[in-house]
């Protein structure tokens, strides 16, 4: 991509074996022509700088380019010794100038940096790949954390909703965008076109953000399925031979699979913009529709339950999936695994906030907690990730404003009573008691006594406890 835009404004990049051959001189070039690009006043000199700087790069294998990181992080952060003498001056005498000082040697250079270098054709991309590739270093590399947060504050701007145009994708999109779709779809795999096509049919929806940068891929996307009633199972939802509804007589929309395309951009709010975009386009072309929710996955229950005393009491019968077809056994293990994934949900943490991520995306956009399906997704994923269960984020139009503020302010996670009720009654600290033959399994305290509750679905026919109904709003809320 740099070759070709270097050659398309007729700068002659270096071949990558040349450059490879001279390696540490790679990297000093590249960081003295970012030097450069800070002090260049002229606009063409400038993008012809930019595009020297990404050819370099574009040809830096691994190593050097963590040798071109480091020196972004070293070289272009605030200069401590001006930012505490401007400090001082405010300080002493707090002024608009010397406010303004302080300011000026605040703001990192690098910024400014990636902002000259955006000032070419394909550069944003570009920028959000170099922003990939650090943030999986991070874990090793936490040195290169001011990189990645400088171009995620530059991308909340160049990203805003301003710039983001929303576009439904059907079977007559453009074969590039639908390829895009197979591609990046990282919650329920799409099996080649014959299943893509299912997924655009009369009674699915697919809505996409797009940014004038990037007009051919998606920034991220949702599949929607118009149903009778929240869905509760998402393998329905996913059967390419499934009958098709008549949209007109759905009452439900259920997102069953958001995607954000590019680790690149995490962290830069999109969801909240687009459920509620899509909420509203939906409510002006299917009137008829009483009901949002999704179908999501709880993708680190597993993994947490493995760490809890409880677990090792189900492990065995856990580790062999035959469970799933044994129904005495299933009904068991719902009993266990339910109450203790909606502890998981609302009592473990990752600081403040719930240790899930999905569910944070979605308590932090302002939707409710409404119930948990038990063998909603069994497939290999499913099972492996969180033994089958799936959650029903239920979105209210009316309430996504006071449930984003009051998650975003203190952190309070909107849920129904059913829920609440089930986290309460979980312990994972108890330990569970396998009774002897095959089959079998009760827990030391029975976690769902009696009637079934209703935060509990097993399938559609389970009728939920305070199911929001809502009229979706044409004109938005």
């Amino acid at each position: 991509m740099a070759t070709n835009l270097a050659e398309f404004f007729g700068f002659r990049s270096r071949p990558a074996d040349e450059v490879r051959t001279a390696a540490p001189k790679t990297v000093q070039r590249a960081v003295s022509l970012c030097h450069s690009l800070l002090t260049e006043r002229g606009e063409v000199s400038g993008a012809r700088i930019a595009l020297e700087i990404f050819s370099l790069y574009n040809v830096m294998d691994s190593g050097l380019r963590s040798n071109f990181f480091d020196a972004l992080a070293s070289e272009f952060s605030p200069n401590p010794e001006a930012v505490g003498s401007a400090g001082e001056a405010y300080r002493k005498a707090p002024s608009p100038k010397t406010l303004a000082r302080l300011q000026r040697v605040v703001d990192p250079p690098r910024q400014e940096l990636f902002r000259r270098l955006n000032m070419v054709p394909a550069a944003t991309p570009m920028l959000v790949a170099l922003r990939s590739e650090i943030l999986k270093e991070l874990p090793r590399k936490v040195e290169w954390e001011p990189i990645a947060d400088d171009l995620g504050h530059l991308f909340v701007s160049w990203f805003n909703r301003g710039f983001l145009e929303l576009r439904r994708i059907d079977w007559n999109s453009s074969a590039a965008v639908l390829e895009k779709l197979i591609q990046y779809e990282a919650v329920h795999a799409i099996q080649g076109f014959t299943d893509l096509r299912r997924r655009v049919a009369a009674d699915r929806r697919c809505y996409a953000f797009f940014h004038p940068a990037m007009p051919d891929t998606p920034i991220i996307f949702v599949e929607i399925a118009l149903s009778s009633g929240m869905s509760a199972k998402v393998q329905p939802l996913l059967d390419p031979d499934a009958p098709i509804l008549d949209p007109a007589k759905a009452d439900s929309a259920i997102f069953y699979s958001i995607t954000n395309c590019h680790d690149g951009l995490r962290g830069v709010p999109f969801g909240s913009f687009l459920i509620k975009q899509v909420a509203e386009d939906l409510g002006q072309e299917l009137p008829g529709l009483r009901r949002l929710a999704t179908l999501s996955p709880v993708p680190g229950f597993a993994a947490w339950l493995k760490a809890q005393p409880c677990y090792a009491s189900v492990a065995p019968i856990l580790a062999n999936r035959d469970w799933v077809a044994d129904p005495k056994l299933s009904r068991e293990l719902e009993r266990v695994l339910v109450p203790l994934c909606a502890h998981y949900l609302l009592r473990a943490k990752k600081g403040s906030e719930p240790r899930d991520p999905v569910a944070r995306f979605h308590l932090r956009n302002g939707s409710q907690l409404d119930r948990i399906n038990w063998l909603a997704d069994v497939s290999a994923s499913g099972l492996k990730n969180s033994f089958g269960l799936m959650v029903n984020y239920v979105y209210r139009l009316s309430n996504i404003e006071y449930n984003h503020e009051r998650y975003t302010q203190k952190y309070r996670v909107a849920a129904s009573t059913a829920i609440e009720a089930l986290a309460n009654k979980a312990d994972p600290t108890k330990e569970l008691v396998s009774l002897p033959g095959p089959g079998r399994l009760e827990s030391t305290a029975k976690y769902v006594d009696g009637p079934r509750l209703s935060g509990i679905s097993s399938g559609p026919s389970s009728k939920p406890m305070q199911t929001v109904i809502l009229p979706v709003a044409s004109n938005g809320d």
